[in-house]
């Protein structure tokens, strides 16, 4: 085992996974409060779309999603998100379109949990908001969307814990995570229950300290009724 430590780099293949979580992550969330925000909306046309985005997104395979992006987007629609003119074209390319695919997947169960956190908030607080003026837009920023960001928090860590796993997916578009090198040992070396161990170890060491982190920010930040 410690001559494939030292031909493969391990800690580089898991610095890429933690690479694809943190920029999925942020675009998952962003997108996902957007939607959100659609679901809540009392313009029904915007209610439908996030319902529809939603439904459709979470019922079709991440695997699905991110051969589409490489295979639809870039090389059919010449979609390109790296210059033509970079040595790492490919490479870069996978690795953004990856993070595009993650971040549209986890979206939809980013939009539930806020969604799930906006249910939290009792009604009189969005009454009280229309009592003193505010329109819908500064309901939403100023009273109902910070409760329920602290009411989400747990289910927000669920998701991106899941994220973090489903990072491996991205292997299936050429991108050297964990889990693709982990594929090349296998093919190249052994295949042994240690390289296994290895890799699963370093998934709980990414994925554990999470959980514990939300668990406790949900704690520490529930909303006191």
């Amino acid at each position: 085992m410690g001559e494939i430590l030292d031909k493969y780099d391990i800690l580089a293949a898991f610095g890429m996974t933690i690479y694809l979580t943190v920029f999925a992550a942020v675009g998952s969330l962003v997108l996902g409060t957007v939607l959100a925000v659609m679901r809540v909306s009392p313009v029904g046309v915007l209610r439908s779309m996030g319902a529809l985005y939603v439904n459709v997104v979470r019922n079709t395979p991440l695997t699905l999603i991110l051969v589409f992006t490489i295979l639809g987007l870039l090389y059919i629609v010449q979609l390109s998100l790296v210059s033509k003119d970079s040595p790492t074209y490919v490479i870069d390319n996978g690795i953004r379109w990856a993070i595009v695919g993650l971040a549209v997947y986890h979206a939809a169960f980013v939009c539930e949990a806020l969604r799930s956190g906006v249910n939290t908030v009792p009604a009189g607080q969005a009454e009280a908001a229309r009592a003193i003026g505010l329109t819908f837009g500064q309901s939403l920023r100023e009273v109902i969307l910070p409760q329920a960001f602290r009411g989400a928090i747990a289910p927000l860590g669920s998701v991106l814990i899941a994220l973090t796993k489903n990072t491996t997916v991205a292997s299936v578009i050429g991108v050297a995570e964990a889990s693709n090198l982990m594929k090349v040992i296998i093919e190249n070396e052994t295949a042994s229950t240690l390289v296994f161990l290895v890799f699963a170890l370093g998934f709980v060491v990414l994925t554990l300290p999470v959980g514990l982190l939300f668990t406790t920010l949900s704690r520490r930040l529930a909303v006191r009724r």
